[in-house]
This record gives C-alpha cells, sequence and structure tokens, in this order.
C-alpha cells in the first residue's frame, strides 16, 4: 500500500511500514516544512492513505472535506508508544484496501473505522 506520513508521526513507523514492503513516503524527510492544507492535498494527490498523530487531519477531511485516500489516525499515550509501529502494521494488515475511504482511529489494542471521506 502506500502510505505519506506526517510529521507528527513517530519515525518508527515509517521504518515499519516501509519494512513491511509498502511504499510509506515521510514528510519529515521531504518536505518538512509543508503545512496540514498540503499535506492533505499531496496525499490526495499522490494516491496515498495519510498517516499521522495530529488531529487536525480530523478537522480537514470532516469538516473542511478536504479531498483524501483515507487516514488512519494514531493516538498512543506515552505509556503505549513502543507498540505503535507494530500495531499501526497490524492494522494496515488486517483492513488491508479497506482503509482506502475511511478515516481510521487506530489507539493501543483498539480501532475505530469510519467510511466515506471524500475522496480525490
Amino acid at each position: 500500500m502506500r502510505f505519506l506520513v506526517d510529521p507528527s508521526c513517530d519515525f518508527a513507523v515509517v521504518r515499519a511500514l516501509r519494512a513491511a514492503g509498502h511504499d510509506a513516503r515521510s514528510v519529515q524527510e521531504e518536505r518538512p516544512a509543508a503545512s496540514d492544507a498540503e499535506i492533505a492535498a499531496w496525499a490526495a494527490t499522490d494516491d496515498r492513505i495519510l498517516v499521522a498523530e495530529d488531529r487536525d487531519f480530523g478537522h480537514l477531511v470532516h469538516v473542511s472535506a478536504v479531498p483524501s485516500v483515507g487516514v488512519l489516525y494514531l493516538r498512543f499515550p506515552a505509556s503505549a508508544r513502543s507498540t505503535m509501529a507494530a500495531q499501526t502494521c497490524d492494522a494496515v494488515a488486517r483492513l488491508g484496501n479497506r482503509l482506502r475511504g475511511a478515516f481510521v482511529v487506530l489507539q493501543p489494542g483498539r480501532m475505530r473505522v469510519t467510511r466515506g471521506v471524500r475522496g480525490p
């Protein structure tokens, strides 16, 4: 799968997605000064699911109706961050193409999938 990982996200997630064979581009590596709106547009234009720990993407997708291929929003407290990369890869493996068109909130041991984000 194709992902764009926001700089808010722990880089361990980027490494784990790449190690699992996914095409994961890192905003931190390529365009660290990009705004949230620019990142959302980049993900949509490049047909990538956005991975972030920044709650602002929920507002962009749901309230501002910014087009999106899909969003994987990670919410892990400090006490569970050591498991975040592995749980992210597990969620990607379980959901597969159902990530497309969805806003997924991933927390330690659980996830919530909301369908119907507006595609590009």
